[in-house]
């Protein structure tokens, strides 16, 4: 494995995980949500990913593998009822139809994106200054 395979697998986790973020991000700006163009709430996505051989490297070795976003998939849980009849949204009962979206939990995956993003910045700079001691070498 060269040192350009080692960016290349970074490089495809760095756009995965930007990929994540910024669904995460429309998660938490809809959470309140109740009322879309489709009809109903906002629905949560999801982003799942799978590897993915390197272009122009699975002829050279099959065993390097990236990371692709292979789809963002809507939650089909049901939406949480909310009291509040006072709200253009609420039904007869007076309950509105919320996102089925925790903070919480989408908070913490963002802390992960996070961290994930993080350390593949990390393998990036460390490949090159590994690279760059390389060429020092034969000064």
């Amino acid at each position: 494995m060269d040192i350009f395979t080692t960016f290349d697998v970074s490089a495809s986790a760095l756009k995965a995980q930007r990929i994540r973020l910024n669904t995460i991000s429309s998660n938490m700006a809809n959470v309140e949500t109740t009322s879309t163009p489709e009809g109903g709430p906002y629905k949560k996505k999801s982003v799942y990913f799978r590897t993915q051989a390197i272009p122009f490297k699975e002829q050279l070795d099959s065993s390097i593998k990236g990371v692709v976003v292979s789809e963002i998939l809507d939650d089909q849980e049901e939406p949480r009822q909310k009291y509040d009849p006072s709200h253009p949204d609420a039904g007869e009962d007076g309950y509105v139809a919320m996102p089925n979206i925790s903070v919480l939990k989408e908070m913490t995956d963002m802390m992960s994106a996070t961290r994930s993003y993080e350390a593949n910045t990390t393998v990036i700079k460390s490949a090159k200054r590994m690279a760059l001691k390389a060429l020092e070498i034969g000064k």
